[in-house]
């Protein structure tokens, strides 16, 4: 569907150079005797790089026909991670490079979502907070306990990440996937 400039809002998804983008930011302006403009900040859904642009007066945008599917996470081969649709059970590849570092949260079993453009998966979206147990960690030193102290902790997936001093081996916790953080003990 084509649209002009006073229809691109915030949170749509639109195709600019090619590929799809999602509006984080759009701004009408009007100056004095200037044309107006839609000043925009982007995000490529792909390579989730920002891009500024201001649309003019007579371009038309279209949107982009973007989808979610709900896939389990199988397994990982070589450099491949090996999804299954969970409607009907098609088994779909994903290059590491497309995963990036949401790999170090991915877990056999575990429910995830491609983001599907051109009925191809260009993107995976995790739940925001996943759980995962403790496999390694160090013991808290005594009297190290002034403001907030961290610790070093592997989780089940190989990944490490900064936990609280009371959380021991075998505890299961809750991560924030998205800034990698741990959030609570369960």
């Amino acid at each position: 569907m084509l649209s002009t400039l006073n229809d691109i809002k915030q949170g749509m998804t639109i195709i600019y150079n090619g590929e799809p983008h999602v509006v984080l930011k759009a701004n009408f302006v009007r100056m004095q005797q200037r044309k107006p403009v839609m000043q925009t900040k982007m995000r490529n859904v792909i390579t989730n790089k920002v891009v500024e642009y201001s649309f003019k007066p007579g371009e038309r945008v279209e949107e982009a026909d973007i989808t979610r599917k709900k896939v389990n996470f199988l397994y990982k081969a070589g450099d491949e991670f090996v999804f299954m649709d969970i409607a009907d059970y098609e088994q779909t590849p994903m290059k590491s490079e497309m995963v990036g570092d949401k790999a170090n949260f991915l877990k056999e079993g575990c429910e995830v979502q491609f983001v599907v453009f051109d009925n191809r998966p260009i993107n995976l979206e995790l739940p925001p907070k996943m759980e995962f147990k403790v496999i390694t960690t160090m013991d808290a030193v005594k009297g190290d306990t002034s403001g907030r102290v961290l610790k070093q902790a592997t989780i089940e997936t190989g990944h490490t990440i900064g936990v609280p001093l009371f959380i021991k081996e075998g505890d299961t916790i809750r991560i924030n996937t998205e800034s990698g953080e741990y959030v609570e003990r369960v």
